[in-house]
């Protein structure tokens, strides 16, 4: 009993390792595509000399100051949703539960919005804790509703909806009163990285290093939540206090990218399920995989955005929400016929 044991344990860590090299691959396969590709095409040998410094000027300001940040912010949006929906549906035990199905990125995206119109002149450093304090606030809204009334997982997806609504409604109220509130309103509430600095994005990362930090150190207590709340308290977890963490850090993760990335869907949907689909069991194993499959998939879908219809350039929130929805009805569908 014992070597069998230890043969599928040494077998499950070989898969794992297999599924984190095929992630990381595909992460780098989509950097540097994305890096390349655009209207002026950039060689990997001219890639190589604007990185070191050398090259035409034309090259070197294209690819440092235009692509470079797009690419980065696009990887670190992807992987901080998908990360934020693997916990999000860990801890809540729905599979249909995701930063944008539930009314996360909605709830960021307002208090982005509103301290933008209230403090005009903040700097851009605040956004992220905005979106931080909307993300954790519906994310508490949604739990309390769920707690209360013994909601389905359908009906928990629902009242997301509801609250999305009523955000997203702020949103467009606080953008028709306050015309000048946000640069680029219209692309922000689609989701895309046009125009993206490393200064709009170093506060934001900040905020995602913390979170995935926190989810890391409480990888155990998370793996005896799936177990049930009552055999994770039989077994020492303090519940109460674990779920608020690793709702706090999913929201912090989630928030930031909206910050910078707007209102970009359904990465937190798709991702977590390919991740246990491949990675196995372990909150740990499949939050990687979720990370780096989410930064692989949203970096390669805004470089489709931006070749797909050359010279006119797609935001990358409507490329993913043609992917996203037809596997949310899917989802959906699988459930009800649990049901």
């Amino acid at each position: 009993m014992r070597s069998w044991r230890t043969r599928c344990m040494a077998s499950e860590k070989k898969r794992f390792s297999l599924v984190l090299l095929i992630s990381a691959g595909v992460l780098v396969t989509a950097l540097l595509l994305s890096l390349a590709l655009g209207a002026v095409k950039i060689t990997p040998g001219q890639m190589w000399q604007a990185l070191i410094g050398n090259g035409e000027e034309s090259v070197r300001t294209i690819l440092l100051q235009v692509r470079l940040p797009r690419t980065v912010g696009a990887a670190l949006a992807g992987g901080a949703l998908a990360f934020a929906g693997c916990v999000i549906q860990t801890v809540m035990g729905n599979p249909l539960a995701s930063p944008n199905v539930i009314g996360v990125n909605a709830g960021a995206s307002f208090f982005v919005v509103l301290l933008s119109a209230l403090l005009p002149a903040v700097s851009s450093q605040w956004l992220p804790a905005a979106a931080f304090f909307g993300a954790l606030l519906t994310l508490l809204l949604i739990w309390l509703i769920a707690r209360k009334t013994g909601a389905s997982r359908v009906t928990l997806v629902l009242a997301g909806v509801a609250v999305s609504g009523i955000f997203s409604a702020g949103v467009d109220a606080l953008i028709t009163l306050f015309p000048d509130v946000l640069v680029g309103a219209s692309a922000f509430r689609i989701g895309g990285f046009a125009g993206l600095t490393f200064r709009k994005l170093w506060p934001a990362w900040l905020y995602m290093l913390a979170a995935a930090g926190l989810v890391f150190s409480l990888g155990s207590e998370m793996d005896l939540l799936t177990l049930g709340e009552e055999t994770a308290r039989s077994l020492g977890v303090p519940v109460s206090v674990v779920r608020f963490a690793l709702l706090a850090a999913a929201a912090a993760l989630a928030g930031a990218a909206v910050s910078f990335a707007g209102l970009i869907g359904f990465v937190g949907l798709i991702v977590p399920h390919m991740a246990r689909r491949f990675a196995g069991t372990g909150s740990r194993r499949q939050a990687v995989v979720s990370l780096l499959l989410g930064a692989g998939l949203v970096t390669l879908c805004d470089g489709l955005a931006r070749v797909l219809f050359a010279p006119y350039e797609l935001p990358v929130g409507i490329v993913l929400s043609f992917l996203g929805g037809p596997f949310f009805l899917w989802i959906l569908m699988r459930q009800r016929r649990r049901v």
